[in-house]
C-alpha cells in the first residue's frame, strides 16, 4: 500500500522518519488487511516497524477508518495516549481475569461486548499515574483524577 501525502505519524519517530509504503500479507487467511484505496478513505493504522524499516500491518492490529473514530479517540491520539506509553494493556477474554503488575490496564471490551474495540476502546485511555500505576480512565476526567 502506498502512503498518501497527508500521512501523520503519532509514534515511532525514533525508528522511522518517513513512510512511503505499508506492508501487509497478501491474503486475509494470512492475516492480511484489505483497505479501500480508491475513494481516498483515511485510516488509523497501528502496526510494527520491522528491523529493515518496513511498516507491517495485519488483522491483529487496530485498524479503523478515521471517520469511525470517536472524538475522544481523535483527541487522545494527540494528547492522552502518550501518557500510557509505560503501560501494558491486558485483554480480558474470560473471567476470572486480573492484572499481574501495577503498570497494566485491564481491557474488558471482549468480555463485555464480544469485540476487541468496543465502548472502552472508543471512550477510555490507559494512563500512567504519578505513582507508577496504570488505570483506564475516561479522558474528560483525566485532568480531575490524581495522576
Amino acid at each position: 500500500m502506498t502512503v498518501s501525502d497527508n500521512f501523520q505519524m503519532f509514534k515511532g519517530f525514533e525508528k522511522l522518519k518517513d513512510v512511503q509504503y505499508v506492508y501487509t500479507p497478501f491474503d486475509s487467511s494470512l492475516c492480511g488487511v484489505k483497505l479501500e484505496a480508491n475513494n481516498k478513505k483515511q485510516y488509523l493504522l497501528t502496526g510494527q516497524i520491522l528491523n529493515d524499516g518496513k511498516v507491517l500491518i495485519h488483522l491483529c492490529n487496530y485498524i479503523e477508518p478515521w471517520d469511525d473514530l470517536s472524538l475522544s479517540q481523535k483527541k487522545s491520539l494527540n494528547q492522552r495516549y502518550q501518557m500510557g506509553c509505560g503501560c501494558k494493556i491486558t485483554t480480558c477474554y474470560m473471567v476470572p481475569c486480573s492484572i499481574t503488575a501495577p503498570n497494566e490496564c485491564l481491557w474488558t471490551d471482549w468480555l463485555i461486548e464480544r469485540k476487541l474495540y468496543g465502548h472502552q476502546a472508543k471512550h477510555y485511555a490507559c494512563i500512567k499515574r504519578s505513582d507508577g500505576t496504570c488505570s483506564c480512565l475516561i479522558p474528560s476526567k483525566i485532568a480531575r483524577s490524581q495522576l
